[in-house]
């Protein structure tokens, strides 16, 4: 009896429930994707679309413009009537100097009370910061003390010439009594600052006069104390300027060839078409734009920033945050064991066995370019020093040599895999390239766009695609 409970006992079969079999599947599932995305890194994308880039150089010129310094016919206390930029008539009042300085009294009181700020005030305040704003650098910041100054002369400026209307009403007989008044010349644009380079003309230029700091912007401030012969304003009479900057020869080639070109000021991305001269000053090369229009909108500029935009290129635009550089092993193609037409290729790699015989093992590789009948192969397959054995034959290779390609990682398949691309065109955010074989990236992938922020093969999420970027600035 007992022999037959433990023969029972021995021979007793187990069997694995269903439902056990479906916990652990499904286990093993949610450890795989917990394990996958602990390493996804998440990433702003970017879709590749067609687009166009301006052909465009940037350069830092002198304004030059038919204008002088108006000096102040007497001693004492000045107060501006124009504005800042203004267009004036001759004849037209711009300054009143009070030598008491009773004057300055008078209006600084009846400015306090009375001064009201109309639309058309308000607006030319509003055009100043937004100018400044879009100009602003923190490597020029004497800038922000010059608009300081500027916007400081434009407010009592407003409160001036309610004063003075003021004044004119209460008495006219005393009024011609306590200032000494100061019109203008003749018609033209006022401005309230100096530097030294009026009357400069496109041919006294050199490489000294692109030193900013021997020559300093002077503003002029309502309300000091001058004496007579001082600098007390600034009149541009003509509304046709020019714009110098320095050329290197491959510029000089381009203009040459140009009898105007496109030009955008970046201080407010404003564009404009200028007649072009190539000119020489003590054998340095020079560009000479000539525009008659919009003089007034950079009057008080003497250093002004453009790009030339001398054509436009059109291909697949991307952000050049995205680019990157990457080395690869460079393969004779004849050592694949095809024809390497697809986007991988298969190699034989030599390998010992146990017994220190030579044998082979087979890899396959991505294809990332192919150039003279070469084969960029990502580094990660072989090693440098490893052999491959070319097919049907005894020739070997060792892998030792890299170049290195331009690309962008994409993010189409949901990990980063690098992909080349041929730049032809780049300004300081975007970049042109163009798609001349099937490894190239093509319109409509989708890209990683900070390259610096993914290795490959990383797994990737976009977390912000529309951002970065459906929309095509």
């Amino acid at each position: 009896m007992e022999e037959q409970q433990q023969s029972h006992t021995t021979h007793k079969k187990h069997y694995l429930n269903a439902g056990t079999l479906i916990f652990g599947a499904i286990l093993v599932y949610l450890i795989l994707i917990i394990y996958s995305g602990m390493h996804v890194t998440q990433l702003a994308g970017y879709e590749v679309t067609e687009g166009s880039l301006a052909v465009d150089s940037s350069y830092r010129g002198i304004a030059l413009r038919t204008e002088q310094v108006v000096s102040a016919n007497n001693n004492g206390y000045i107060n501006y009537y124009a504005g800042e930029s203004e267009h004036i008539k001759r004849g037209g009042l711009v300054y009143s100097i009070d030598e008491s300085g009773v004057l300055s009294e008078m209006i600084k009181d009846s400015a306090a009370v009375n001064t009201v700020l109309s639309d058309s005030d308000l607006a030319e305040l509003r055009s100043d910061l937004v100018s400044f704003s879009m100009s602003y650098d923190d490597k020029d910041f004497l800038d922000t003390y010059n608009m300081q100054d500027s916007l400081e002369s434009t407010i009592r400026k407003l409160a001036n010439q309610s004063a003075l209307n003021s004044l004119r009403s209460i008495s006219s007989n005393s009024y011609g009594e306590l200032v000494d008044m100061g019109y203008s010349p003749d018609s033209g644009v006022v401005i309230y600052s100096y530097d030294g380079f009026e009357g400069i003309t496109a041919s006294s230029v050199n490489e000294e006069s692109f030193d900013e700091s021997a020559h300093p912007k002077n503003q002029l401030v309502d309300g000091e104390l001058v004496s007579g012969g001082d600098p007390a304003y600034k009149l541009i009479t003509n509304e046709n300027w020019q714009v110098i900057f320095p050329i290197d020869a491959t510029t000089k080639e381009a203009l040459s060839a140009n009898a105007a070109v496109k030009v955008r000021f970046l201080k407010n991305d404003y564009e404009s078409r200028a007649k072009v001269e190539v000119i020489t000053n003590k054998n340095k090369d020079y560009g000479v734009l000539y525009f008659d229009d919009s003089m007034i909108n950079f009057a008080s500029d003497r250093y002004v920033d453009i790009e030339l935009i001398l054509d436009e290129v059109k291909g697949l635009k991307v952000p050049n945050s995205a680019i990157v550089e990457r080395e690869f092993y460079v393969i004779p193609a004849k050592y694949s064991t095809d024809n390497s037409t697809t986007g991988n290729a298969g190699f034989l790699r030599q390998v010992y066995l146990e017994d220190g015989s030579e044998s082979t093992e087979y890899v396959t590789a991505d294809i990332y370019n192919r150039v003279d009948d070469m084969l960029y192969i990502d580094t990660g397959v072989f090693s440098s020093g490893d052999v491959i054995v070319r097919p049907d034959s005894t020739d070997k290779y060792t892998v030792s040599s890299k170049e290195t390609l331009t690309g962008v990682y994409n993010m189409n398949k949901g990990y980063a895999d690098f992909t080349k691309i041929s730049v032809i065109n780049s300004n300081k955010e975007y970049s042109i390239v163009e798609s001349e074989s099937m490894y190239d990236l093509q319109v409509y992938d989708y890209i990683v766009l900070d390259g610096d922020g993914v290795n490959d093969s990383d797994f990737v999420r976009d977390t912000d695609l529309k951002n970065g970027k459906k929309e095509n600035p």
